[in-house]
């Protein structure tokens, strides 16, 4: 699958002590490291130092690097790696970071034939060479609020799983051939019914933007299905299950947990 020497060294890199001023970095910056149980906590510290022992982070627009953002983007990360066997990513090279959102050109189009070329705002975008570019600010904003279904690291990570094919078309490599079939029944009617939505101008759980094209879509629904599990699932369950069959997680059930209140009095065996 991976070459010995490369999985040998990613062993020994998640076997090392992580730092404790990094893990209060994780804790004050990514609340969603909160509700996991302490095993996928321990898994996602030994992901972080592989993560940043492979991967090459460059300030732009007069952004001096710090411990700080990159901690927060790899963990963030990190989090769509757990349970699962995986490469870390293996088409990402480098990741981008400006200060805030920047100036990039792009072509949109409006309908009707109508096509708007320029300088576009961008929070953030994942390339299929290699490169991953976000914005600071909205990296903390997105990852600070774990209800809105809104981060721009959940969102851009997800279109490199999308692109590990080499395709962004919204269908990730799945585990088993066979799971393709469902994944574009679900995926597909779900994409169509939010294009429907946004068109009618309905309220929806998903962001419309996911109505932009099945790439969009998936990136959407992946931070939908860790920022607003219980809505997602109740609203759309096809949609949840494929996505907490293709994670490896339940974040409904870490939510749900995490609400419950601690037994007040602890119970113990009767005489």
């Amino acid at each position: 699958m991976f070459g010995f020497f490369k999985q040998r060294r990613r062993d020994q890199l998640r076997g090392e002590p992580f730092p404790a001023g990094w893990l209060e970095i994780i804790e004050r910056n990514v609340p969603l490291y909160g509700r996991l149980p302490e095993p996928d906590r321990r898994e996602l510290q030994g992901h972080v130092l592989v993560f940043l022992h492979e991967k090459h982070f460059e300030g732009c627009g007069g952004l001096e690097l710090t411990d700080e953002i990159k901690l927060t983007i790899a963990a963030q990360a990190c989090l769509l790696l757990l349970h699962r066997e995986t490469d870390y990513y293996k088409r990402l090279i480098t990741i981008l970071v400006y200060p805030s959102a920047y100036m990039a050109h792009g072509v949109e189009s409006l309908g009707g034939g109508v096509v708007l070329e320029g300088p576009q705002a961008r929070l953030g975008e994942a390339w299929t060479d290699g490169v991953v570019v976000l914005s600071w600010d909205d990296v903390l904003r997105g990852a600070a609020d774990i209800q809105d279904g809104q981060n721009v690291v959940l969102h851009e990570f997800a279109h490199q799983l999308d692109q590990e094919d080499g395709v962004a078309d919204g269908a990730p490599i799945l585990e088993r051939r066979s799971s393709y079939v469902a994944w574009a029944r679900a995926l597909g009617a779900e994409y169509e019914q939010l294009r429907e939505d946004e068109a009618q101008q309905r309220k929806t759980v998903l962001d419309t933007y996911g109505a932009t094209n099945p790439a969009e879509f998936f990136a959407v629904a992946t931070e939908c299905f860790f920022e607003k599990p219980v809505q997602l699932r109740k609203k759309h369950p096809a949609l949840y299950e494929e996505l907490k069959e293709y994670y490896r997680q339940d974040p409904e059930q870490l939510l749900l947990a995490a609400a419950e209140p601690p037994d007040r009095f602890p119970k113990s065996p009767l005489p």
